[in-house]
Order: C-alpha cells, then sequence, then structure tokens
C-alpha cells in the first residue's frame, strides 16, 4: 500500500517506457512543453475529457473517470470505460484514444493495463479485454490484459516509484526519437551533466525547490 502522496500519475508509465529521462523531467522535476504532437494528443483527448456521459445500447459510457489503486500508488483519468450488464455483473471496459498509431513497444498497452488493474481493484472483478483508438488509422484495436502484460507494467510502476522517490533522473544520451520530443530543449541531450544541472536548477527560484 502507498499513501496519497506517493501516488504516481498512470501517464508516467508510458512516459518511462518511451524514455526514462523524459519520466524523470515530467515527474521528478515538473517540467512540461507543448510541440504539435502534444497538441495533437489534446485535441484528441477533448471529446474524451468532456465527461458526457451516454447510453449506447446496452452500453453505459463513462468519459474521464478518476481511477486509483492502493496497491500499486497509482491515480489517473481513464479517457472512457464502457460499461456492460452481463448477467447482473457490470463488466468494465477501458478504451485508450491516442492520436497517432500503434508503439512499437509497450508504452501504450502498460498505460492502458494500469488502468485495468485500476479498475479491478476499485470493483473487485477481473478484467481480461481493454482497447486503444488511435487517430491515424481511425480504428479501434483490442489488447488482452495477458499475464505477462500484468507483470511487465507492475514491474514499469516499480521502477517509475523508485525513480521518483529517489529523485534520480538518468543522464541526457542523444537517440532519434529527441527530435519529436517536446521535451528536446529542456532535456538538451548531448549537453554536459554540469550543464543541465545549472539549468534546470535555474528554472526555480532561489526561495523554491523542486518538488
Amino acid at each position: 500500500m502507498y499513501s496519497d502522496d506517493d501516488y504516481i500519475m498512470l501517464s508516467a508509465i508510458n512516459h518511462y517506457v518511451h524514455c526514462p529521462r523524459r519520466c524523470g523531467l515530467i515527474h521528478v522535476y515538473g517540467l512540461w512543453s507543448d510541440n504539435m504532437f502534444t497538441s495533437r494528443g489534446n485535441i484528441m483527448h477533448e471529446r474524451a475529457d468532456s465527461e458526457e456521459n451516454e447510453w449506447r445500447d446496452e452500453k453505459h459510457i463513462v468519459r474521464s473517470l478518476i481511477v486509483i489503486s492502493k496497491r500499486l500508488g497509482l491515480s489517473g483519468k481513464a479517457d472512457i470505460v464502457e460499461f456492460t450488464d452481463d448477467d447482473g455483473i457490470i463488466i468494465p471496459y477501458p478504451v485508450e484514444y491516442k492520436s497517432g498509431k500503434p508503439k512499437k513497444n509497450i508504452s501504450d498497452s502498460a498505460q492502458l493495463c494500469a488502468q485495468a488493474m485500476c479498475l479491478e481493484e476499485m470493483m473487485n472483478l477481473s478484467i481480461e479485454k481493454a482497447a486503444f483508438y488511435y487517430g491515424t488509422p481511425r480504428k479501434r484495436y483490442e489488447i488482452d490484459i495477458t499475464e505477462g502484460l500484468r507483470n511487465a507494467t507492475e514491474d514499469i510502476i516499480i521502477k517509475v516509484h523508485d525513480m521518483v522517490k529517489n529523485r534520480k533522473v538518468p543522464e541526457a544520451k542523444y537517440e532519434k526519437k529527441c527530435n519529436t520530443c517536446s521535451l528536446k530543449d529542456l532535456c538538451m541531450p548531448g549537453t554536459g551533466r554540469k550543464k543541465v544541472s545549472w539549468y534546470i536548477k535555474g528554472l526555480y527560484s532561489t526561495n523554491e525547490e523542486a518538488s
């Protein structure tokens, strides 16, 4: 069990898989910057974040649902959760909206799996499937919440908790994916460690430390 102060955001899971340093800059130092890719994501989430719930046939569609897990120390929002009644048992089906296309790594799948595990704990049931809606192909993709995915997701969660607790942010290392990262100018890949440290300290006033 984690205390409320130790909870990490669901998005940190995705950030960590994509780039541990990006995760640290956001969730340890509190840095953020938008670019066209993050802006597209914001637009994609406007509908899901509207908090306008509705019924479609036998499905109750809930948007922007707050989910938490005391066991995993997680909190965040599920874009959409579709609830169906299966012989008196309410089954949740989380659907995550993404502006791009399916990833080669498990960054998206781990985040969605974590949402499912939060819902399982909250509702005391088991979730076997969930889905993404990707904006580029404009198509829904269903995934299985397997034991292997669960184990991989929990391992990532532990690593993020360790990073946040110990405030250990990896050093910058340039990779091709850095070119599309909204934090590239703040991360400064290829810049000396000391200069980066001075820069981050300079983002805060002399009377305020990073929290």
